[in-house]
């Protein structure tokens, strides 16, 4: 708000009547005795400069401006969504199995073997009930004791976590294919000579295991073997008798 000047004691009645304009007028001029019609305009600020702002480079230091971010995030947000769409559309694509009872082929120890299953049955299920391959033995039935354990394509594998129509197209190995009576597997071999049972029902999964692992490590340590066969339990407790095997397997089978 301006400061306002007292009107002067010689003013008429008329320039009291427009006091207020009057007020305004002189205590204007008063204050801003330089600034007139047509003059040149006061700095009230001298001592301070105006100073010009640097324009702000769309892209600082060189880098990514905000926009052509804002471009690479939307782009990169869609790229999921492309790649959702193609696999939505891939598996419009998949034949459905099931529920009911489809036909199975299955290569086990070399031979063809056909059946109907359901889509849930799994390998180990297959094996027993199915084609009498008992020697995988179902135990815990989720895939972390090993007695079941099976070769699919040179790899141990457990049968009770392996659907029997996912295992088609591959070769399956079983204990039954090792030996036979009168002619053990030297692993078998090796197993009964240094009593590496005790009730046998894990037994199956162990041997499988080993073939499987001295398939791949033909000169294993002592430590390796533990190692090697930390996916088998014995609730017997028989693991000493089991590594000796190992390395009395190895030996053997090294020097057929």
């Amino acid at each position: 708000m301006p400061y306002l000047l007292p009107a002067p004691d010689n003013i008429n009645a008329q320039d009291r009547r427009n006091a207020g304009e009057l007020q305004f007028s002189v205590s204007y001029h008063a204050v801003f005795p330089a600034r007139k019609h047509g003059g040149p305009e006061v700095d009230d600020l001298p001592e301070k400069k105006k100073r010009n702002k640097p324009k702000k480079s769309s892209s600082p230091s060189g880098g990514v401006s905000r926009r052509d971010f804002l471009k690479i995030s939307g782009v990169s947000a869609a790229v999921p969504l492309v790649s959702e769409v193609a696999a939505l559309a891939s598996a419009d694509q998949v034949k459905e199995l099931g529920p009911g009872k489809v036909p199975v082929t299955l290569n086990v120890n070399g031979k063809k073997l056909n059946a109907q299953l359901e889509p849930r049955v799994t390998l180990l299920d297959a094996l027993r009930d199915r084609f009498d391959h008992t020697g995988a033995k179902r135990v815990c039935d989720r895939g972390t004791c090993g007695a079941c354990t099976v070769l699919m394509d040179g790899k141990a594998v457990y049968s009770c976590s392996v659907l029997a129509i996912d295992a088609q197209g591959h070769e399956i190995t079983t204990i039954e294919s090792l030996g036979e009576p009168g002619r053990l597997h030297p692993i078998q071999q090796a197993f009964v000579d240094n009593d590496a049972q005790q009730c046998g029902f894990c037994t199956p999964g162990f041997v499988m295991a080993t073939k499987a692992f001295l398939d791949q490590n033909p000169n294993p340590t002592p430590e390796q073997i533990k190692h090697g066969l930390g996916g088998n339990f014995c609730r017997c407790g028989t693991y000493a008798g089991m590594r000796l095997a190992v390395l009395q397997a190895a030996k053997t089978m090294k020097g057929a």
